[in-house]
């Protein structure tokens, strides 16, 4: 107290107090005006904020939110198929609108940086005028072969510089590239035909010459001699006799490229199985024109039923080089009754049947939901494998019911196996899978009565026994979505009541 008395006798102690100090301490504390060395207001906070009120914060959740970018697709096709049509109106997540930038591989060329990606750069003609653009894809589809042996047509440095950029794409980037050699997708195939066996992937015997140099080995004939990397039935050469192929290996020689041989199988017809994401399809072409080449001159195509058998081929090889999203395997089906694998297509696939506009809507899906996973971390689950669980419930809903009103028989059935070295099966349904294709198990002998009988085990009711099937086939595709779930419970009760007596 002593200490306080003297410094506020001391009148230079005092003279340094604020203005008022001295009041305040007998009058109690009052509103601060406020400081003078404050910074004035700028105009545009005076302009959003009035003196009178203080200031707004906008609550959580209604601040406004920014536009969202479009993400950029760039379609690698020809224009026979406009792809901007079929990404009309969607978007990402619901969020991102998708901006498609379509072109051959032959209008565009690109500089990747390690830091900020690729740039591409487009020249074209589109109705007669030329377009230039310049911009950063996100995305990439490619449905046109990278690598053609023609002059002109070696876009591997595009790939190169896509997988520089670090540039999604469908199919992956790095399939496309080793899909630039036709002998070495073949290659892995053979690995396919010696893990699963000549039984399950009946691949075709082929040999491979790096060049004509080494083309001294007599083949059993006829061959047929492809040169190189070649589509769509060029550069394939039917030989009969040892004579042809000396003159074939002089052609080989010439184009400086390798080559392969494979036996000529009489063919009954071709076989097209192709994969589209979750979705297969199966197709028959018989030629009408008596080509040996069935996919050259007239043909007639049938669309037909799969089987286990032919999913396992496309998914075998749809396992190659880290996965491919879309890919086609075709098959040559001998009239000595034997199927022979002879190539995998890719992304590039052309599209074929009466069902073009329903595969080309399935890629539009696929490209979505990879574009979701891929730039948001979103993965959405597939709409068909619910479809695929609820025909595969109503298929055997179906078989109860034919057994019950014949009185518990049922007629016999054929192995897929067989079904497969025969005529295949007209398919019904565009969207036709083994999965869907349910073979029903034989129905369990009644229990047996009496002393000498054996223990049998609990025997489910009806509902009980279908609700059952009903959760071994959805297990594993669970969802959040309780429309979904209602849906399942609202089939469990319909169905429960039809087995009921």
């Amino acid at each position: 107290m002593n200490y306080l008395r003297r410094r506020l006798s001391d009148s230079s102690f005092v003279a340094n107090l604020p203005n008022g100090y001295m009041m305040d301490l007998q009058s109690g504390p009052r509103p601060t005006p406020p400081s003078s060395t404050s910074n004035p207001a700028s105009p545009a906070t005076e302009r959003r904020t009035p003196p009178s009120l203080p200031p707004q914060v906008p609550a959580s959740g209604s601040a406004l939110v920014a536009v969202a970018e479009p993400k950029i697709l760039l379609v690698i096709d020809d224009l026979h198929t406009d792809w901007a049509k079929y990404f009309r109106g969607k978007k990402l997540n619901g969020e991102y609108d998708i901006r498609v930038e379509q072109a051959e591989f032959s209008e565009i060329n690109l500089a990747s940086y390690m830091n900020t990606g690729c740039m591409i750069d487009m020249q074209a003609i589109r109705g007669g005028t030329k377009v230039v653009r310049s911009f950063k894809p996100d995305f990439v589809l490619i449905r046109q072969h990278a690598y053609s042996m023609t002059p002109g047509e070696d876009f591997r440095s595009l790939v190169i510089g896509l997988q520089y950029g670090g540039v999604a794409s469908i199919n992956s980037l790095l399939s496309i590239y080793n899909f630039c050699s036709k002998p070495w997708v073949f290659s892995h195939m053979v690995k396919l035909y010696h893990s699963l066996g000549p039984e399950k992937f009946p691949l075709n015997e082929q040999t491979f010459y790096p060049n004509h140099t080494q083309m001294v080995t007599t083949p059993t004939f006829p061959v047929v001699v492809k040169m190189g990397h070649a589509h769509a039935g060029i550069g394939k050469i039917k030989v009969e006799n040892e004579l042809d192929f000396q003159d074939i290996t002089s052609v080989v020689a010439l184009a400086r490229t390798y080559a392969t041989s494979e036996p000529y199988v009489l063919s009954k017809y071709d076989i097209r199985i192709q994969k589209i994401g979750n979705n297969y399809k199966a197709y028959m072409r018989t030629s009408i024109s008596g080509n040996w080449k069935a996919n050259t001159g007239s043909a007639m195509l049938e669309q037909i039923a799969m089987t286990d058998r032919y999913r396992l081929w496309v998914d075998s090889c749809a396992e190659m080089f880290g996965g491919l999203d879309i890919c086609a395997v075709k098959a040559v089906h001998g009239k000595d009754g034997n199927d022979y694998i002879i190539e995998v297509m890719d992304s590039s696939m052309p599209l074929i049947g009466e069902h073009v506009e329903e595969d080309r809507q399935l890629i539009t899906d696929l490209v979505i939901k990879k574009m979701c996973s891929v730039l948001l971390g979103i993965n959405t689950p597939q709409p068909s494998a619910v479809k695929v669980n609820l025909f595969h419930l109503h298929s055997r809903v179906n078989t109860h019911m034919c057994v019950r009103s014949a009185g518990g028989h049922r007629s016999g059935s054929g192995s897929p196996s067989q079904s497969a070295q025969g005529s295949p099966q007209r398919a019904r349904s565009a969207n036709t899978s083994p999965s869907q294709a349910f073979q029903p198990g034989p129905i369990p002998p009644p229990a047996a009565t009496g002393p000498g009988s054996q223990k049998q085990p609990p025997q489910l009711n009806k509902s009980q026994s279908l609700t059952n099937t009903f959760t071994e086939t959805l297990k594993g595709n669970a969802t959040d979505d309780e429309a979904k779930a209602e849906t399942i419970r609202s089939l469990r009760q319909s169905f429960a009541s039809l087995f009921s007596d």
